[in-house]
C-alpha cells in the first residue's frame, strides 16, 4: 500500500469543489469530535494580541516645545542631558518644537522630562 504524503492530500483538496470540502470537514469533524470554528477563532485573536505587543512603545523621543520663562535654565538642562556645547544648547532651546532626546527607554524619558519640566520647560514624550 503507497505511503500518503501532505502534497497528495493538499492536491486532493485543491481538486473538490466547495461543497465537496464542506461535506469532508463535517465528516472530519464528527469522527475526531472536533469543530474547524474553534482554529479560526484561535487564529482570529493571535493578530489582536500581535497587535497589542507591536503597539507597547519601547523607545521615545523627548520633544522641548517651549523653552518657558527660566530659558538659561533650560540650556543648562539640555546642555546636561545631550552633551552639546552651549551655542548647540541654545539653538536648539530657541527653535522648539525641537527632540532634545530621540529613541530613548521609557525611564530615560520620563527622566529627561522631569529635568525639563523642573527648570520651567514645556516638554512633551512621543
Amino acid at each position: 500500500m503507497a505511503e500518503i504524503t501532505k502534497a497528495d492530500v493538499v492536491s486532493f483538496i485543491e481538486n473538490m469543489s466547495v461543497l465537496e470540502l464542506a461535506e469532508l470537514v463535517k465528516e472530519l469533524e464528527e469522527k475526531f469530535g472536533v469543530s474547524a470554528a474553534a482554529p479560526v477563532a484561535v487564529a482570529a485573536a493571535a493578530p489582536a494580541a500581535a497587535a497589542e505587543v507591536a503597539e507597547e512603545k519601547t523607545e521615545f523621543d523627548v520633544i522641548l516645545k517651549a523653552a518657558g520663562a527660566n530659558k538659561i535654565g533650560v540650556i543648562k538642562v539640555v546642555r546636561a542631558l545631550t552633551g552639546l556645547g552651549l551655542k548647540e544648547a541654545k539653538d536648539l532651546v530657541d527653535g522648539a518644537p525641537q527632540p532634545v532626546k530621540t529613541g530613548v527607554s521609557k525611564e530615560e524619558s520620563e527622566e529627561a522630562k522631569k529635568q525639563l519640566v523642573e527648570s520651567g520647560a514645556e516638554v512633551e514624550i512621543k
